[in-house]
């Protein structure tokens, strides 16, 4: 819309405009074009500061009421260096002097319609993604992750223990919280416990509470996370890393409601929903005689298996916008756009830490651009190549005298180590999830290689 009270600088417009291919209407003065506003889906509107009633600003600010997505170029004979930062405060996308020249007026234009085009397929894509493919934070269109999705929906309701399986990062701990939330169980608490961060001789404590005096350090008594679940559903993260002696009581306490406090007499009886996950193969780990088989069929009434993220690669340019819209707004950051070289390698990159890995990555983009566009500088140099780091390369000729296989792997496993905890800021929790191992296991190797470097998980 063109809006001006001179008659020749709106026939100019209208006529510039639409050879340029656009759809124009011009209004006369600020009231028609407010009127017109009202009812007119408009992307873009160019219009004089100084008419007599109701004046550009006038217009800007009514407009910003009626509709606040489009866009306005503010144009005038008297430009001051006032009238241009208020019009800006307002919203306006620029601000032109008169004259102009024509160049200049189509390349202003066309940059603003740009704008407006993303604006609107980024609405389009959320109000997409909101209504389509996201479920609970889970995001994708995949037949894969919709059976996923449906899943959830069919066995929310139910009373019955589910175990989530899939790799680290495919998003467990959110199948889980959908499982829950979309439950009768949803305003009662839901409580995670990651079995495989709490040392052994803690986690049944941790699990059942204790009782004053139970052990040294026991000054008080303590509420067990499973009686903290009550009435609500507990989430039993990395199953698979529970001690064969904690096993045995949460057998009891899954089957029949009940357990003992460590330390305690009287049982304890909890009405809780028991959702698992594992990133093993537990019916391995029960062949293998590490995982109780009585445990594991109590826990697997309902299986959902989250596919790996390289499985499922229609999903990524997905939960990439997803992503870049979640974090901008976090971060305070206006991420117009994603260059066709930058997203290229995001989808062919194997993303062999899922999800999680993606979303990190994006997150640390946004946070390192100096620009409105992510190019393939901003990613991490493994994702510019296309593959993940490699590891150590190691053959026959790397076995020097003196050497032998099990010095050689020990020599690899204190260099990724190193790196890890290089990486996580000397944190070893962090640095035991960039390997994709549990804290435990990172602990037990440490001790197995005399390394005591990084700070305590807690740290």
């Amino acid at each position: 819309m063109v809006v001006d009270d001179e008659l020749s600088m709106r026939e100019f417009l209208e006529i510039l405009l639409t050879r340029q291919g656009y759809e124009v209407e011009t209004a006369a003065n600020g009231e028609e074009a407010v009127a017109r506003l009202e009812t007119n889906a408009v992307d873009l509107v160019i219009c004089d500061m100084m008419m007599p009633k109701l004046g550009g600003m006038d217009v800007l600010r009514r407009a910003r009421e009626i509709n606040a997505e489009a866009l306005f170029i503010m144009i005038t004979a008297f430009a001051t260096t006032e009238s241009a930062v208020e019009a800006m405060k307002l919203g306006a996308y620029d601000y032109i002097t008169k004259p102009f020249q024509v160049d200049e007026i189509k390349l202003t234009v066309a940059k603003a319609l740009e704008k407006a085009k993303l604006v609107r397929d980024n609405q389009r894509l959320q109000r997409e993604i909101a209504s389509r493919y996201v479920f609970e934070n889970l995001v994708g269109q995949s037949s894969q992750i919709q059976q996923v999705f449906d899943i959830i929906r069919r066995v929310s309701a139910t009373r019955s223990n589910i175990l989530v399986s899939g790799e680290s990062g495919t998003g467990k701990e959110l199948v889980a919280r959908a499982i829950h939330f979309n439950s009768p169980r949803r305003d009662k608490p839901f409580v995670t416990v990651n079995c495989g961060a709490i040392p052994a001789e803690l986690l049944e404590s941790e699990l059942f509470g204790h009782k004053k005096g139970a052990y040294t350090g026991a000054h008080a008594d303590k509420c067990g996370l499973f009686e903290s679940a009550h009435l609500g559903t507990i989430f039993l993260d990395e199953i698979g890393e529970a001690p064969l002696s904690i096993q045995v009581k949460m057998l009891r306490a899954i089957q029949d409601k009940t357990f003992k406090a460590v330390g305690g007499l009287a049982d304890v009886s909890v009405d809780v929903r028991v959702v698992a996950a594992s990133n093993r193969d537990l019916e391995a780990e029960v062949k293998a005689g590490r995982f109780r088989e009585d445990l594991y069929y109590r826990l697997n009434v309902i299986q959902v298996t989250i596919p790996p993220l390289r499985d499922r690669r229609e999903d990524i340019g997905l939960l990439i916008r997803h992503f870049v819209a979640r974090y901008s707004k976090e971060i305070g950051k206006e991420i117009r756009s994603l260059a066709p070289e930058a997203e290229a390698a995001l989808k062919n990159y194997d993303w062999p830490g899922n999800v999680r890995e993606l979303e990190n990555t994006i997150e640390r983009a946004i946070s390192l651009t100096h620009s409105d566009t992510l190019t393939l500088d901003d990613l991490p140099e493994k994702v510019r190549r296309g593959q993940p780091t490699e590891l150590p390369l190691l053959s026959l000729e790397s076995i020097k005298p003196g050497q032998n296989l099990e010095n050689l792997l020990a020599d690899a496993e204190r260099k990724l180590i190193d790196e890890a905890i290089a990486k996580a800021g000397g944190v070893k929790k962090k640095a035991a999830e960039i390997l994709g191992i549990s804290f435990r296991s990172f602990r037990y190797r440490l001790e197995k290689l005399g390394m005591d470097e990084g700070k305590d998980e807690e740290e």
